[in-house]
């Protein structure tokens, strides 16, 4: 280093004294300026300080010892150069490690994900709010220090003990205590809207009967139903009388092999299992097959068999209404606000047969009368009967008396406003009613709700305030088939469909400890990846969620990821308002949560399944719900994964490509869909693009973003068929005619003989019909435009689009 300097001191004693550029620090800046200064003979005199265009000068080469300190001259900065180099570098290298550990310090956990909460100029944050700028790690720390301060437990338990069913005493004393919660935090806004719908109760003075039937058609023996109370609501009402047969789980597979087997379904009552669909879709595929009546069993072989884990009493039966749809059936796709008036219309979804919940007892006797043919290998079950038959037995008479009552129900909503994009709203939501206990089914959902309220009003008291307003919603009417939810969105369709960015769901939040599950749109599922890498096991400490699950399966998504099922909560607000939603779970490994609509939903047997880690799990979910509505909330972009619908239609494509052969040996083509599919890809990715090249602090260019992003969704609403007749209108997720999987279900007719494909019942298609090549056109125009249109509003502009169809 001696060397060195040696080296520069001689140059500047062989070199002329040019002007000396150098750069200043000015004070109060955090830019470098340029200035030059004349250096002054006189040691301390402070030099004079002006600017002027910089000049770069050498020796005077005019004169011989010009020439020969120009030889030396040059000679020296030779030698010089390498030492010059590595000092630059080191010098370099120093002071980018020292700025990283000083970045890191402030923001170690940021990625690409850096939110700015101080960055709109006209923000002013209040006395106790953080000072500078808040980052995405400063966000997280700010939401779990206030979020830790709960008491979730407590809130489960007290709201386990109370009584309340939707419409009733109970459930409006609750009512007006959470909406008193609500006005205690740091809301902007506090409301409650009511709704007079049709509820179905049993009728205490003639309560629904089953009884045997003799031989000469005479009602026999009662069989005694032990829960009287325990029904299914919006079943067909009146009397069945027919041969009992077993049909598994009720699926339109189960009754095409049943048919097959040579037992006939139709005119007969059918005894099917609880699992794998809905009691809607039960009783819906019954009806299909012509049967005249079901009745629904829990079986103990479709819950855990370990003795150590608690299981469902043999003389429990299970909860469950059969309208297969959301909302109030008696004023589909209209709100019922204020006891208007509707003609007289009811929903397609309504069954015209009845349907009674029955107990593992009950279902012991009636399998051990049945005759016939012994049931497959994979439908036998548990109970103490050996082997199941599938029938036909003896007679039944089912008496289902149940009875319409108007009633009341009442929404609660608590808004916190954004501040950049108040008219966008991201929604959180959870079903406060419950027919029994409901501990799992509601009880844990309120009381995370109303923590993350608790929660997100601290952060608001220390600066926080979210770009998009957060809505928090208590529903009312959600064991009915998610009528709060559905009126609400009937009522403000033409409203929510522009301005509702996510729905949230935290019903069914808990249900075991084992493994995690998302019901969600596709736009969700990159930002859940995200999350879930934030947020710890609440069961495998060290591991974050997204580790638990690649644990396990190295295809996370595959194990994760599900769609959206008619009878979760979360369903309407994608299939009938277009708007990505997503319900997550903690669940049992393999095996459902065993008193899910039963009496016995208690707290304490929640507590018990967990082993104790009823409050851990909980709580993961807070998070995990709460960090979610911090990056939908905040980020600048929506983090929607509109891309992601291109490898949906891709898969379902996979699919129909089987079938190309059959289709092109009558004339027929899907090339229609292919090339629709195509113009969605590539108005997706032209779309990314822009955003990558785009200004993230360009407000007005973001906002035209964020609105072409959020309204993905509803473009996959179909334009061409009525919301009053088919009010799922979403071709992925929807149901009717117009979706993919009537198409796909339509198109596997092709190879079938006989009767035709069983699943063609539950797209709408009768049974017993086979192709039809006017039908296979009109429902490949319906998708076709549909998806079509969904590129076309993603391009942007209507002179942006470019159609290669």
């Amino acid at each position: 280093m001696e060397r060195l300097w040696g080296l520069l001191h001689r140059t500047q004693r062989l070199s002329p004294r040019p002007s000396q550029t150098i750069y200043k620090r000015v004070e109060g800046t955090q830019q470098w300026r340029l200035e030059e200064e004349e250096e002054d003979g006189e040691e301390g005199a402070e030099p004079p300080i002006h600017f002027c265009p910089m000049e770069l000068r050498g020796p005077d080469l005019g004169s011989r010892a010009g020439k020969q300190n120009l030889g030396l001259w040059a000679a020296t900065a030779r030698r010089a150069a390498p030492y010059l180099v590595l000092t630059t570098l080191l010098i370099f290298t120093g002071a980018f490690l020292l700025g990283y550990v000083a970045f890191r310090g402030s923001c170690q956990a940021c990625g690409d994900d850096v939110l700015v909460v101080s960055e709109d100029i006209n923000y002013e944050p209040g006395p106790d709010s953080h000072q500078g700028t808040l980052y995405w790690s400063d966000l997280q720390a700010m939401f779990l220090r206030f979020l830790g301060e709960g008491h979730l437990e407590d809130t489960i338990r007290q709201t386990s003990l109370r009584k309340r069913v939707a419409g009733s005493a109970g459930m409006a004393a609750l009512a007006q205590d959470i909406r008193v919660a609500l006005l205690g935090q740091k809301l902007d806004h506090v409301w409650m809207d009511t709704h007079y719908v049709g509820l179905q109760f049993p009728d205490p003075a003639h309560p629904n009967t089953l009884h045997w039937v003799e031989a000469a058609g005479k009602l026999g023996e009662p069989l005694q139903l032990e829960d009287h109370d325990v029904y299914c609501p919006y079943s067909a009402t009146g009397n069945a009388t027919g041969e009992l047969v077993y049909a598994h789980y009720g699926r339109p597979e189960d009754l095409q092999d049943l048919r097959a087997r040579g037992v006939e379904p139709a005119g007969r009552l059918l005894l099917v299992r609880l699992g794998e669909i809905s009691f809607a879709q039960k009783v819906a595929s019954a009806q299909d097959f012509g049967a005249r009546g079901v009745l629904i069993y829990p079986d103990s072989a479709d819950f855990s068999q370990d003795p150590h884990k608690l299981g469902l009493s043999s003389h429990r039966a299970v909860y469950g209404h059969v309208h297969l749809g959301t909302g109030d059936p008696y004023t589909p796709g209209f709100p019922s606000f204020n006891q208007t008036q509707f003609p007289p219309v009811q929903s397609s979804g309504l069954p015209n047969i009845p349907a009674q919940p029955i107990s593992a007892d009950i279902a012991s006797l009636l399998l051990r009368k049945l005759q016939g043919p012994v049931a497959p290998q994979e439908w036998q079950g548990h109970l103490p009967v050996s082997p199941y038959r599938l029938g036909p037995g003896p007679g039944l008479h089912l008496g289902v008396n149940n009875h319409r009552v108007s009633t009341p129900i009442s929404n609660i909503f608590g808004c916190i406003e954004g501040r950049s994009e108040p008219d966008h709203y991201v929604v959180i939501g959870a079903q406060r009613d419950a027919w029994g206990p409901g501990a799992a089914k509601s009880a844990v959902g309120t009381a995370i709700l109303l923590e993350l309220v608790r929660t997100f009003s601290s952060m608001v008291s220390n600066g926080f305030r979210p770009r998009r307003s957060l809505l928090f919603i208590s529903w009312d009417g959600g064991d009915f088939g998610s009528v709060g939810s559905t009126e609400w969105l009937e009522g403000y369709l033409s409203v929510l469909h522009l301005k509702a960015v996510v729905y949230v769901s935290l019903d069914n939040a808990v249900l075991g400890d084992d493994k995690f599950q998302a019901k969600t749109s596709p736009l969700l599922i990159s930002l859940i990846e995200n999350i879930l890498k934030q947020v710890d096991s609440p069961n495998h400490s060290g591991q974050t969620l997204y580790e638990q699950v690649m644990f396990n399966n190295h295809s996370w998504d595959a194990e994760v990821i599900q769609p959206l099922p008619m009878d979760s909560s979360a369903y309407s607000f994608t299939a009938f308002a277009g708007v990505p939603a997503v319900e997550f779970s903690f669940m049992e490994d393999g095996q459902a949560y065993p008193f899910l609509h039963t009496k016995d939903d208690t707290y304490e047997n929640l507590h018990r399944v967990l082993r104790g880690r009823l409050p851990a799990v909980a709580q993961a979910v807070a998070q995990l719900a709460g960090q979610l509505l911090i990056r939908l909330s905040h980020d600048h972009l929506l983090p929607l994964d509109f891309g992601r619908y291109g490898d949906v239609v891709l898969k379902h494509i996979g699919s129909l490509n089987e079938f190309s052969g059959d289709l092109k040996a009558r004339g027929l083509t899907l090339q229609w869909v292919y090339s629709a599919r195509g113009d969605y890809i590539r108005a997706a990715e032209k779309l990314r693009k822009e955003i990558y090249s785009s200004e993230e602090s360009d407000e007005r260019l973001m906002r035209m973003y964020n609105v072409r992003i959020m309204r993905v969704e509803f473009y996959f609403l179909s334009q061409y068929v009525s919301p009053a007749d088919s009010p799922f209108r979403h071709i992925f997720l929807g149901h009717g005619d117009h979706t993919l999987d009537a198409l796909l279900d339509h198109v596997r007719l092709l190879r079938s003989h006989g009767s035709g494909d069983p699943r063609a019942a539950s797209s709408g298609v009768a049974p017993g019909l086979g192709f039809q090549e006017s039908r296979f056109r009109r429902q490949l125009a319906l998708l076709t435009w549909t998806l079509q249109g969904a590129a076309n509003a993603l391009s942007g502009d209507v002179w942006n689009i470019d159609n290669n169809f």
